[in-house]
């Protein structure tokens, strides 16, 4: 059994509980993605980072309030976190 498929298992089995936690945690993993890239500037492409940023994390809150899968809402939330910590990164490395 891969690590996917062990966690989707643990994340489906208590949805109620890890739906709380996927809106508290990666809205404050997006909000600090957000600082970072505003630190930089406000030049076309911060907005545009900020923007995807925004959306994914938005679109993962909004699934959960939806009530759509389980599968689904992980899927989006590890998209998410994935977006925001390469976000996070560009700004503080990168850029």
């Amino acid at each position: 059994m891969t690590l996917y498929q062990k966690t989707l298992g643990d994340f489906q089995q208590s949805y109620i509980g890890f739906a709380a936690l996927v809106i508290i945690g990666q809205s404050c993993l997006g909000g600090v993605a957000a600082m970072y890239i505003l630190a930089n500037g406000n030049s076309l492409v911060q907005m545009l980072q900020l923007g995807f940023v925004v959306v994914t994390c938005t679109i993962v809150n909004v699934g959960i309030l939806a009530q759509l899968t389980p599968k689904m809402v992980f899927n989006m939330t590890i998209f998410s976190v994935l977006l925001s910590i390469l976000a996070i990164a560009m700004n503080v490395f990168v850029i």
